[in-house]
């Protein structure tokens, strides 16, 4: 058999297994908790704020009556969501490119804790209790990563608490998540064996190399040595006999994915959506994120809306008509929400029979600030969503609804609890009083 070059290697493995942020060297226990339902996945679907007095439903105590025509679409769901809001930030001042929404934090210094969104923090969590993957984490977005803007996304000690970067290209996400499928001709085994063969030679070089080199330098190389055992725990081969997995189509070349000659980040979204669906009925990720792109501009190209920046033209713009086109933007935007829920209902747990993807995921819709007119984080806002087939949720036949002036980073503590993780010490603020998942938004098991 030819020897494999490392360039070999790199492109077997796929981009997502050597570009995926290292996960954190230290291991934690996760304490067993059986007084909630748990979910095996978190999916963020990510945005920027809305307009209040559009958004809030009409509701009898905790159900809603009637959905706004904001969040109307989220009816043909209604009896799988919770629609949470009135939750503060930890500085409700925060608006443009804060780390708030998903870390718990704003821009001030926390002590030396760096800023970790929840999606790394439970994907770390994953790993150290033995839920390895072949990507930790897939995060997804196009026109995210723009000049003068940031994701949602924060890596912790990954990266020194700054903002991580999204895949914005649908041909690249694919082939993040699927390009380390079997190639014709090739069974699982082999490729895992032909893959773990290339670490061995690897470790067994620094091994050597280990002896001739003073304490620090051994110490490094200790790092490295870990994080070749980290990346071989995820060199396993891919699930080829779920009936639920299976390799989408390839996408377009981006040049597909433009109108009027700018990126077409809703078009990007759909493909993303499809990619993330895709990759969790293979059990290639256990984690992903999904943002719509950033906090300064998303050039909207959407059905009955005109073509237009969302945040300088349906936000900043909208006064005169009473935010007529950010009313019908985020309804668009639930009814993407709708489309992912429904195409997770579609596809059977690899593992679970007898349950769909959707009965073990926790989906949150969650926003970088809560009010986009006045630019304030006075009111979080978020929708969540789980399968009435044993998920995480309590939930209501007409939709529920839940209002409460606790921290927003409550929310964030449930869907850790969610997925198992209890245990929030490095997570959000480490000053905060009520370090608990928000009562009465878990069913109990």
């Amino acid at each position: 058999m030819r020897k494999l070059s490392r360039r070999d290697f790199a492109g077997s493995v796929g981009a997502g297994l050597v570009l995926a942020p290292f996960l954190s060297l230290l291991g934690r226990e996760r304490p067993a908790h059986a007084a909630v339902r748990q979910a095996k996945r978190l999916l963020l679907f990510c945005t920027s704020g809305t307009y209040p007095a559009a958004w809030t439903p009409t509701v009898s105590g905790e159900n809603i009556t009637t959905f706004s025509q904001m969040t109307a679409p989220l009816s043909a769901i209604k009896d799988s969501v919770v629609l949470v809001e009135g939750m503060p930030a930890i500085n409700v001042n925060e608006n443009h490119a804060s780390p708030v929404g998903l870390t718990g934090l704003d821009n001030g210094y926390y002590e030396g804790q760096l800023k970790i969104s929840v999606d790394q923090f439970i994907a770390n969590n994953l790993v150290a209790s033995g839920i390895n993957r072949p990507i930790a984490s897939l995060l997804l977005g196009a026109e995210t990563n723009i000049s003068g803007s940031q994701s949602m996304f924060f890596g912790g000690s990954k990266n020194g608490g700054n903002p991580l970067p999204t895949i914005a290209s649908p041909a690249s996400a694919f082939t993040t998540v699927f390009g380390g499928m079997l190639p014709t001709g090739m069974t699982a085994d082999a490729l895992y064996m032909r893959r773990k063969s290339i670490l061995d030679a690897i470790k067994a070089e620094t091994t050597t190399l280990q002896g001739g080199l003073g304490s620090r330098e051994r110490a490094k190389l200790d790092l490295h040595l870990t994080s070749i055992r980290q990346l071989e725990n995820k060199l396993m081969p891919m699930p080829t006999g779920s009936v639920s997995c299976t390799k989408p189509a390839m996408p377009g070349a981006d040049s597909s994915f433009m109108f009027m000659n700018a990126p077409d980040a809703l078009a990007s979204a759909k493909v993303h959506q499809d990619i993330i669906v895709n990759a969790f009925a293979c059990d290639i990720t256990r984690v992903a994120g999904i943002q719509f792109g950033n906090d300064q501009k998303l050039m909207v190209n959407a059905p009955g809306l005109p073509y237009d920046d969302e945040h300088g033209g349906f936000v900043h713009s909208g006064q005169s008509t009473n935010w007529a086109n950010l009313i019908k933007f985020e309804a668009y935007l639930a009814s993407q929400f709708v489309a992912l829920v429904n195409a997770l209902k579609a596809r059977p747990d690899p593992q679970d029979t007898g349950k769909t993807l959707f009965d073990t995921t926790i989906v949150a819709w969650c926003r970088q600030m809560g009010d986009a007119v006045a630019h304030d984080s006075k009111s979080m806002r978020f929708v969540l969503a789980s399968g009435n087939n044993g998920g995480y949720l309590k939930t209501s036949a007409s939709g529920r609804y839940v209002r409460s002036g606790e921290r927003h980073e409550r929310i964030l503590l449930n869907l850790c609890e969610a997925m198992g993780v209890t245990s929030f010490k490095g997570f959000g603020d480490p000053k905060l009083a009520a370090k608990t998942p928000l009562p009465n938004i878990a069913a109990t098991a």
